[in-house]
């Protein structure tokens, strides 16, 4: 067992800080959020307020493990793919994964033509939100001021 700090942790594939607090730097992995991270951290009864470069080894392989298998340990609630289009199933994944599943799901939707995609392909806003004043970017708004001369009457 090392007792060194460990400025930069390797967990999945990810490199994390080692002098931030356990939770933080497990919300930093891509597909765990605040609220997983606790889950996590409470199972395997470490303390929330140690820092990551300060866990052993050992602990660093049972967050490891803990991690790849969230899908068997956890409620279905804290699961980021609940029911899956695809296989039915309820999983978690995480860091490229995630992307490359949130993408397939948004071309499943274009091919199908649904009104989520139609919003995708058209890039604009897919969640109902007003789209008068914002969700402009690139595109002409208001009137030309060079068009317009000061002091001239037309």
């Amino acid at each position: 067992m090392s007792t060194e700090f460990k400025y930069i942790v390797r967990i999945l594939g990810r490199d994390v800080s080692g002098t931030k607090k356990v939770i933080q730097s497990l919300s930093n992995i891509k597909g765990i959020g605040n609220n997983l991270a606790h889950y996590i951290v409470k199972s395997l009864e470490i303390d929330r307020d140690m820092r990551m470069g300060m866990l052993s080894d050992e602990q660093i392989k049972a967050l490891e493990e803990n991690i790849k298998n969230i899908d068997k340990k956890y409620p279905e609630f804290n699961l980021n793919r609940q029911k899956d289009m695809q296989t039915g199933e309820n999983q978690h994944v995480i860091e490229t994964d995630l992307i490359v599943s949130r993408k397939q799901d948004i071309d499943l939707e274009r091919i199908l033509q649904s009104w989520r995609g139609t919003r995708h392909s058209l890039n604009l806003k897919v969640r109902g939100q007003r789209t008068r004043c914002t969700g402009r970017a690139g595109k002409v708004v208001g009137v030309r001021k060079s068009a317009l001369k000061p002091g001239k009457a037309s």
